[in-house]
């Protein structure tokens, strides 16, 4: 009995179920973590759009001068993960509107497509841990993301960024960022962790096909967010605080998925289409 117990305490505390293959979904049951619970899921395992109890679509073209047009035909879920598909389209802007000064009204014609899907109004998150385990496509182009936002105006409300992917000086980068409040300059303040894609390339070549968890952990004291376990960037939450001292990543948040196109992502004209971003599940754990 005293060997068996040795070996039982030498296991990853978080760790209880058997390791999922990281080339397909995981069927399997989410995993215990001591002194947590599992408070709520979404294991995308059904066919057909996603849940309109839990999710809400973006629609048009929405921020940053993103090349995509956000619509509802690009998110799909079947065959246990949601797939957002980046196309390459050609079709008018029903939007347009000749000597506009609106970047999204200026363009005749949508060149790209993609889908946004978020959790606001019916879903929102405070403390705990969520997890989501997704695969990504590494190509031009390509600005998939897992992020949050407060219920307010940006970037007062804050923003978390679980995940980005995107060229940072043309080098493939994985970021982990949060803002808030804003800067003397008038912009928002950011902590940004920036990790080269070449450095998981190096421990894996075969990154880029697998599935990997992007995980958050906050708390009243700190937010940090890993990849596979591994740390990409912390935040104490005395640093932030908005002008009038109002902290806002101590009040709840929803989640966005979204596949955008161009822009950060790189010049998408020459990859290979449809751009493809799965998300496997999102768990969302709390304290006991």
């Amino acid at each position: 009995m005293r060997r068996i117990l040795i070996l039982f305490c030498t296991l990853p505390t978080t760790v209880f179920a058997q390791k999922a293959d990281p080339l397909k979904p995981d069927f399997g049951s989410p995993k215990k973590i001591p002194g947590m619970h599992l408070a709520w899921q979404e294991e995308f395992n059904y066919t057909g759009k996603p849940d309109s109890s839990i999710w809400r679509y973006e629609n048009g073209f929405t921020r940053n001068r993103e090349l995509q047009w956000y619509q509802s035909n690009n998110a799909n879920v079947a065959n246990g993960v949601l797939l957002i598909e980046g196309r390459k389209e050609n079709f008018p802007n029903p939007n347009y509107q000749e000597g506009s000064n609106d970047w999204r009204r200026n363009r005749k014609t949508v060149e790209y497509s993609s889908a946004s899907i978020k959790t606001q109004g019916h879903k929102d998150f405070h403390f705990g841990r969520l997890e989501i385990r997704a695969r990504i496509d590494s190509s031009l182009g390509s600005w998939p993301a897992i992020w949050t936002l407060g219920n307010g105006p940006w970037p007062l409300a804050g923003e978390i960024d679980i995940m980005e992917f995107y060229r940072v000086s043309d080098t493939a980068t994985i970021l982990a960022n949060l803002a808030w409040g804003r800067s003397e300059k008038g912009g928002p303040v950011w902590n940004t962790g920036r990790t080269k894609l070449a450095h998981f390339l190096r421990k894996d070549p075969d990154w880029t096909k697998k599935f990997h968890v992007w995980r958050m952990d906050w708390s009243k004291e700190t937010i940090s967010i890993y990849l596979d376990d591994e740390l990409l960037n912390t935040q104490s939450l005395s640093e932030t605080l908005n002008p009038d001292d109002n902290n806002p990543f101590l009040k709840p948040q929803y989640l966005l998925l979204n596949l955008a196109l161009g822009e950060n992502g790189g010049d998408p004209s020459r990859s290979k289409f449809p751009i493809k971003y799965e998300v496997d599940y999102v768990r969302y754990y709390t304290k006991d």
